[in-house]
């Protein structure tokens, strides 16, 4: 674990990121997967950015949902914790299945400047996936837990269960729920008019639109790791354009763009007195 200088989020940013989810439209959360991608969607308006944890793990090398990308995700986090945006973090199911780990790696996010994480069950026991909430809320109050449900994305999408699981992450102290998967309108309607807590959708391009969605109550669309996988297609088709002879299409940002995007910023503070250093493995 590596220890990181504190820089606890900015006054109020927490506060606005759990207000962006009682909006009038709701929340529209693109997901990147490292500073580059991270800093130019912020640079096109939104307000607040999450990590994928897809992209996270494959520009690693690692593999995703398998908790492999704990110190990835930490200094991806140390890196953008300080922009003037406000930012989520997609932490799988927390890297551990022990409650306090995952609270003391909600409290490091936290300390870097995060706002929001997002704990998944995996579709593991949902009374151990509420007690990684309650032990996230009793840790670091201010940051914004936005528990997700696989049912839908890794089980058959049984109503009741997605209910009840739904139920005990509210109870345990959620602020959001998350139902990856769920693409149909009339069931997230029927969530929407049975949870308290702001209900997250992830957006599919197979699924129904932004609009659709916020008609029908949802609060939150994440991305998730749709633009990675789109930014690796687009290079894909870009390299199969040059090979046939032809130009890409496209915008294309310069060397100078990236670079600059792709730089670290510590705060003032932080550059003086360097980093920690490491504790632990």
């Amino acid at each position: 674990m590596t220890a990181h200088p504190k820089q606890t989020p900015r006054a109020g940013a927490a506060s606005a990121f759990a207000e962006l989810h009682h909006a009038d439209e709701p929340l529209l959360l693109p997901n990147a997967w490292d500073c580059a991608s991270a800093r130019a969607l912020a640079g096109q308006g939104f307000r607040a950015v999450a990590t994928t944890s897809l992209g996270v793990a494959a520009t690693a090398g690692l593999p995703d949902g398998e908790a492999a990308t704990r110190e990835e995700t930490l200094r991806l986090a140390f890196a953008l914790g300080s922009e003037p945006w406000l930012l989520s973090v997609d932490a799988e199911g927390g890297f551990s299945e022990d409650p306090d780990e995952v609270a003391e790696f909600a409290r490091e996010l936290y300390a870097v400047g995060v706002v929001g994480i997002n704990l998944e069950d995996g579709l593991g026991p949902a009374d151990r996936h509420a007690a990684k909430i309650v032990a996230v809320k009793e840790a670091v109050p201010g940051l914004f837990v936005n528990a997700r449900t696989d049912t839908h994305w890794l089980g058959d999408g049984d109503a009741a269960d997605t209910m009840a699981r739904l139920d005990a992450y509210q109870e345990a102290g959620a602020d959001g729920v998350f139902v990856p998967g769920l693409t149909d309108l009339r069931q997230i309607t029927t969530l929407v008019r049975h949870v308290d807590a702001p209900l997250n959708v992830l957006y599919s391009p197979d699924g129904p639109s932004a609009p659709d969605l916020a008609d029908a109550g949802v609060r939150r669309i994440s991305l998730g790791s749709l633009l990675y996988r789109r930014a690796l297609g687009a290079a894909l088709e870009a390299a199969a354009e040059i090979r046939a002879g032809r130009t890409p299409a496209g915008p294309t940002p310069s060397y100078q763009e990236v670079a600059v995007r792709s730089r670290a910023r510590r705060p003032a503070a932080i550059r003086q007195r360097g980093p920690a250093g490491r504790a632990g493995t």
